[in-house]
């Protein structure tokens, strides 16, 4: 490559970047709709327009930074001065090169500008985040704790409410389920719990005790005991474990309390068949009173976010629980996530052919027009006909032979206003791979149960919020394991406790939070603005903007640096 450049040749690269930028601009206006939320409208005349290009502003057929700044977002933060003072900082472009980072941060700007005033903290809560992040992944039995929890979620409220004797019904699972299944006899065993300790120690005298009805603490439910002792399934839980009967007496007076419960105790019995179905999930939550409190109120807030979309069902509250991490991925997208959930068979097909969705997520306005008219839609894309189809006409072509797509599209062709209508939340979730794969999963597994989801159709916040709730229970429940393992230590614990929110966003990307812990640039400029952070905490254009995957890009940009000192 020669070292330099003919003044002439240096023109002709000028113009054509300079017409690059503007045909971008010009179809950004017409086709791409606000990114992000903004304090108001801001007209296009009051857009920033640079009056000269710089060579090392361009690279042909990249227009993410030129998108990125005719959005109403970054109209508004350019003139915020806490804004300007961050993106003026030479050390903050070190910062922004981490995208996970960046994105944890202009979540929670407030609790990342303490943390880095407390490198040692830092560092300590990175190492927590790591190790709950390593043993937090879904694993059958921490979803299977969670669904059973969410769906019986006043039964555990009450069990877990008392620790203790949360712990003895999970140390004795099964026996107690048993138990459950008849409540006359359980109510009477704890309302005389020291009577029957004795059967610790000799099982085969209470059930010849239960058959006749022999014992005195057996004579007013006679019937009840005789029920017990014929179910053989309850037998063969009581003799494999006869030291419950012990466990009973000790706790009789909150046992009684849950059996003589009534209606209540519906709830109850359930949460118990829960725990016997699957005794290893609970046996470290019950060893460990902060996770058990912490995961507790993580199936409550799953349960409530669910229920508020009419999903507090067990499909639905499963698919969730083992799907938290896909869910959760597309928090930021509530808007998308509705439309998924309005019309997820539609939006599997879509995504079984990544490359025309994405053009149709580019183009969102003008596919819109195919929502009433779903088979100029199939004519157009058989043939490529549609201008919005013209660079993808392969794509198009094999979504037009895909029956089975084009059935589900036929059935649901809404599809098509809905990307119209959050076109700006797909253009980002088809750009990038992982999002995309993300939210194919998330519409396939919607698709297979409609019903269920069909609620979140106007509430697609929460149910990314019930996904992040499922998030904090794996997490809960793992932090619980590794203190019973001796591996979370009390400082490891207390970090954890004291910066819930930062430790959450840690704990989903620990690999790039230890890269910033270890950059002393990115760590140098955190700390030097951690004022202007905490200043933009609440502001959802800052978030919008910081989350831009072309952010970094922007900041290395001679015509970002000229809006940034604009007047």
């Amino acid at each position: 490559m020669a070292t330099s450049i003919s003044n002439k040749n240096r023109m002709y690269l000028t113009t054509a970047a300079v017409l690059a930028v503007g045909v971008a601009a010009y179809g950004l206006g017409r086709v791409y709709p606000p990114l992000g939320p903004s304090a108001g409208t801001v007209a296009p005349a009051q857009r920033y327009v640079s009056s000269q290009v710089g060579e090392g502003d361009v690279t042909l057929g990249d227009t993410s930074v030129p998108e990125l700044m005719q959005t109403d977002a970054f109209q508004v933060m350019v003139k915020d001065a806490n804004f300007r003072q961050l993106a003026s900082d030479p050390g903050f472009a070190a910062l922004a090169s981490n995208r996970a980072v960046m994105s944890a941060i202009a979540a929670d700007p407030k609790a990342f500008a303490a943390l880095a005033k407390d490198p040692t903290s830092f560092h300590q809560l990175i190492q927590s985040a790591s190790a709950v992040s390593t043993g937090s992944q879904a694993t059958g039995a921490t979803a299977a704790a969670l669904t059973a929890m969410a769906v019986n979620q006043p039964g555990f409220a009450r069990l877990t409410s008392d620790s203790g004797l949360f712990a003895t019904l999970a140390d004795h699972a099964a026996a107690f389920a048993a138990l459950a299944d008849h409540q006359a006899a359980f109510a009477a065993m704890t309302a005389k719990g020291p009577a029957f300790a004795r059967y610790a120690t000799n099982f085969a005298a209470f059930k010849g005790s239960a058959l006749k009805g022999s014992d005195p603490q057996m004579a007013a439910d006679r019937a009840a005991f005789a029920a017990l002792a014929n179910d053989s399934n309850a037998m063969h839980a009581l003799a494999a474990d006869p030291a419950a009967f012990a466990a009973l007496a000790t706790h009789a007076q909150s046992l009684h309390a849950l059996t003589a419960s009534g209606a209540q105790f519906g709830s109850v019995a359930g949460a118990l068949k829960a725990m016997a179905q699957d005794q290893g999930a609970f046996a470290a939550l019950s060893k460990n009173n902060a996770g058990l409190r912490d995961a507790m109120a993580a199936a409550t807030a799953m349960s409530t976010h669910m229920g508020a979309g009419n999903a507090a069902n067990l499909p639905a509250m499963s698919t969730v629980a083992y799907n938290a991490k896909a869910f959760a991925s597309l928090r930021d997208q509530p808007g998308a996530l509705s439309a998924m959930a309005g019309s997820p068979a539609s939006f599997a097909a879509l995504s079984d052919h990544p490359a025309a969705f994405a053009a149709i997520s580019a183009h969102a306005a003008e596919f819109a027009k195919y929502a009433n008219n779903f088979a100029a839609f199939r004519g157009a894309a058989l043939k490529g006909s549609d201008p919005g189809m013209a660079a993808d006409k392969a794509a198009f072509a094999a979504l037009a032979n895909d029956s089975k797509a084009m059935h589900a599209l036929a059935a649901d062709p809404a599809a098509f206003a809905a990307i119209a209508n959050n076109g700006g939340a797909f253009r980002q979730l088809t750009s990038n791979s992982a999002s995309l794969r993300d939210s194919a999963l998330v519409a396939s597994l919607m698709a297979k149960n409609s019903a269920s989801f069909a609620g979140f159709s106007k509430n697609g916040a929460g149910l990314a919020q019930a996904a992040v709730a499922a998030q904090q229970f794996s997490a809960s429940a793992a932090a619980a394991s590794l203190a019973t393992q001796g591996k979370l230590n009390a400082q490891m614990t207390s970090a954890i406790q004291s910066n819930q929110g930062a430790f959450a966003a840690i704990r989903n990307n620990p690999g790039a939070f230890a890269a910033l812990a270890n950059s002393g640039p990115a760590m140098a400029a955190l700390v030097r603005n951690g004022g202007a952070l905490a200043a933009l905490g609440n502001n959802p254009n800052f978030r919008a903007v910081a989350a831009s995957p072309a952010f970094s890009s922007a900041l290395q940009s001679g015509t970002f640096a000229k809006a940034l000192n604009s007047d």
